[in-house]
């Protein structure tokens, strides 16, 4: 046998040896699929920008609701990672509720002078909920357009103190 030839019996062996070893390492990487098993994504705990603002806040009514007073609550749902679900709701049980509101906002920014902002459209016009310490302030570029979701003349425009507990609807 020549040089040449050795020398080529050698590379190809170790080319083999070496085309054998990843195909038996690349095993270790395949997921079994078991047939009607459906794949889930793991569940992402909520951003902590998200955690600060969901809850239930209320007007200053809400103190005094137990002496007759009216008020108005906000309940505030995640709808995904920069979406929340708005329920504006007003006192039921002694009168006719004097607000009432349905809608999905989207993130508009985040920063330390304002803390979380979201906007949603209402009425041609666009809709502001500020969430900073504890507090939601809703406002609106027009202020009249979010006069439309309650009776009497009120208005959702306004602050909301987030409540240690659910709003009470009762």
């Amino acid at each position: 046998m020549t040089a040449s030839s050795t020398r080529f019996s050698r590379i190809l062996a170790a080319g083999t040896a070496a085309i054998t070893m990843l195909g038996l390492s690349a095993c270790n990487n395949v997921t079994p699929v078991m047939p009607n098993t459906p794949i889930t994504q793991p569940e992402q705990a909520a951003a902590p920008m998200m955690q600060a603002v969901v809850g239930d806040y209320a007007d200053a009514g809400y103190e005094n609701r137990s002496q007759g007073y009216d008020w108005v609550g906000v309940m505030v749902r995640s709808a995904g990672n920069e979406q929340i679900d708005i329920k504006v709701r007003a006192r039921s049980d002694i009168k006719n509720p004097t607000c009432h509101f349905n809608g999905t906002a989207s993130l508009m920014g985040q920063d330390k002078a304002h803390g979380v902002i979201f906007q949603t459209k209402v009425n041609d016009s666009t809709a502001f909920f500020q969430f900073k310490d504890g507090m939601l302030t809703i406002d609106s570029q027009n202020k009249y357009a979010l006069n439309q979701f309650c009776s009497g003349g009120g208005t959702l425009v306004g602050d909301y103190q987030k409540l240690s507990s659910d709003l009470d609807l009762t």
